[in-house]
């Protein structure tokens, strides 16, 4: 079953209204994808620290949720110095870091950190389920939000289908090599899962039918505007500004 160990807590962001936290962090995102100058992006940087800070989550799971990217993050360093042309920092034989591609890897690398640590402090300290109604509340159209919440509800109960399968075919002493049996095999494992998918949202379908279900999910969790939230939201309007100045 899908974990959401962020989503429990009593920090002070768990308690903010979650239609607040979905708007500051796509205006995070957007705004720091933006920005060009050192000094705004260190500030966006720090920005999410403080929030990752606020959330009061935990740091070993972080860590694994931003490891994520570091591997892609490596590939960039890697890369992107041996890719731009201008003053060379370094030369290994035929290969010259520059500077230009230095700067870039270095922009990429807060900008991801930041957006990513902003997401994960705003938008994992609130059941998914919770998010859906957001995205309803903001006029996202109402399709791809059952889409969105009917996948994630019944993702994982695909996943043990597979797993299912996997067990069924080692039982029947199924060992993977490079042949073309392995090749069957797994290419009939595929097709199996794709036939149980859709007899269980076939059968999905019907009961929720059977329920009286018209098209629309309703919200059990009340929506309200408290001091508490006010006050965070002139805070990141504030740290927002403040960051865009800087960025002048």
């Amino acid at each position: 079953m899908i974990q959401e160990p962020f989503a429990s807590g009593n920090s002070f962001l768990h308690k903010t209204d979650p239609r607040i936290k979905v708007f500051f962090a796509a205006l995070f995102s957007c705004m720091t994808a933006l920005l060009n100058q050192f000094s705004s992006l260190t500030a966006c940087l720090g920005l999410s620290l403080v929030l990752v800070f606020m959330a009061r989550l935990n740091f070993k799971m972080l860590i694994r949720r931003l490891a994520v990217i570091w591997g892609f993050l490596l590939l960039l360093w890697a890369v992107l110095p041996l890719s731009f042309e201008g003053r060379v920092i370094y030369q290994l034989g035929p290969l010259k870091f520059t500077l230009p591609g230095i700067i870039a890897a270095a922009k990429i690398t807060i900008k991801s950190n930041a957006i990513l640590l902003a997401f994960i402090a705003l938008v994992s300290t609130m059941n998914f389920t919770v998010l859906g109604y957001v995205l309803n509340y903001f006029k996202i159209p109402e399709k791809l939000v059952h889409l969105l919440l009917l996948t994630y509800r019944y993702i994982f109960v695909i996943e043990q289908e597979y797993q299912r399968l996997v067990r069924s075919a080692k039982i029947r002493a199924f060992k993977p090599k490079t042949d073309l049996h392995t090749y069957k095999t797994y290419a009939y494992l595929a097709g199996m899962l794709f036939v149980k998918a859709s007899a269980r949202a076939d059968r999905v379908y019907q009961a929720m039918k059977c329920r009286g279900f018209k098209g629309r999910f309703y919200c059990l969790q009340e929506f309200s505007v408290s001091e508490h939230d006010r006050a965070w939201f002139l805070f990141m309007t504030a740290c927002l500004s403040i960051i865009f100045f800087l960025e002048l």
